[in-house]
């Protein structure tokens, strides 16, 4: 599985070709990991969790697309020193490379670069619950692009107990007064971009013979690359580097989308990706602990409830995986 590295993004994060995880396979012995894996998981949960925070520091003394520039590159040089210790090489297809190309742009560069643009306006506990949707719109769309996914009555009750809870979020019976539009649109959008990726890395790169990690960290390289050429037309170079905004964006980077996805493949291997993804549902939580006990973000008693309703509606569009045993692509979180 190519993850999205989400929180988150998803971070949510992280779907892919379907890769049978190491010793899951008949007769195989799952190897013995010196940190126990339900660490390794509340790790993985924080980390991603504190995404949208790190976000909402970075974004403080940098421009969005720098934030997502430095995160995309001390994630690619995590990768990088990873793939150069386990001995993997890139994917030497150009077709392979051009597929990749696009799923960095809707796993990668595209929705780092709308959260860090909604964090401007938004406070991080919202990003965290909007990342949160993913799981909603991926059912959606893969109803529509995906031949193998049919809706049960389960999944689409899900899918609209999901929605409700979105709108408990925002407030729709006051109007959605008090909340930027723009950046909960460009939050949402984010979440949705996810998907969209997820859809395109199943239909087009399974199958290519290369490695999960060789085609993640290829993926996080085209990631950055495109950033470096579109950043230098919106932004000016920055003047001074803040200490507290350095290290949020190299956090961000090294752990968020580097470490977190090696944690993540571990925990594939060695519990199943069933039990791995359900990382997915202690992000929000975490991402709103954080936003008010260090931001001192203020929490109305709408978004607490209604993120309870998002999380449960997501949960029942991912039954049919569990009733099954498979596992439905799924990033992050999709990390944020």
């Amino acid at each position: 599985m190519i993850t999205s590295t989400t929180a988150p993004e998803v971070p949510a994060a992280v779907p892919a070709p379907r890769i049978a995880p190491a010793g899951r396979r008949s007769g195989a012995a799952t190897p013995r990991r010196a940190v126990d894996w339900r660490l390794r998981f509340a790790a993985l949960s924080l980390i991603w969790g504190f995404s949208f925070l790190l976000i909402k520091v970075g974004t403080d003394g940098y421009a969005p697309l720098q934030v997502t520039f430095g995160r995309l590159l001390s994630g690619t040089l995590v990768l990088a020193a990873a793939m150069a210790v386990r001995r993997e090489r890139p994917p030497r297809s150009l077709r392979t490379w051009g597929h990749l190309s696009v799923a960095a742009f809707f796993l990668n560069a595209l929705p780092f670069s709308l959260f860090a643009y909604a964090e401007l306006t938004i406070p991080s506990t919202l990003a965290g619950i909007c990342n949160a949707t993913s799981p909603l719109w991926g059912m959606a769309l893969s109803v529509v692009a995906l031949s193998e996914d049919r809706p049960t009555r389960r999944r689409v009750a899900g899918l609209g107990l999901g929605f409700v809870g979105v709108l408990t979020v925002l407030g729709a019976w006051q109007g959605f007064s008090g909340l930027d539009a723009t950046g909960t649109a460009m939050a949402l959008l984010a979440s949705l971009s996810y998907p969209v990726g997820w859809i395109y890395v199943r239909r087009t790169l399974a199958g290519t013979g290369s490695s999960t990690l060789a085609l993640t960290g290829s993926q996080l390289f085209l990631g950055t690359a495109q950033l470096a050429l579109i950043m230098p037309a919106f932004t000016a170079r920055p003047e001074h580097f803040p200490l507290p905004a350095t290290l949020a964006v190299l956090a961000l980077g090294a752990l968020g989308t580097g470490l977190a996805v090696l944690l993540q493949y571990g925990l594939v291997a060695e519990v199943g990706p069933t039990t791995a993804q359900m990382v997915t549902y202690f992000i929000p939580v975490i991402a709103t602990a954080a936003g008010v006990g260090l931001l001192g973000e203020r929490l109305s008693w709408n978004t607490p409830v209604g993120a309870l309703v998002v999380l449960v509606g997501a949960g029942l569009t991912q039954s049919r995986a569990r009733a099954t045993g498979t596992s439905r692509p799924d990033r992050r979180h999709a990390q944020p």
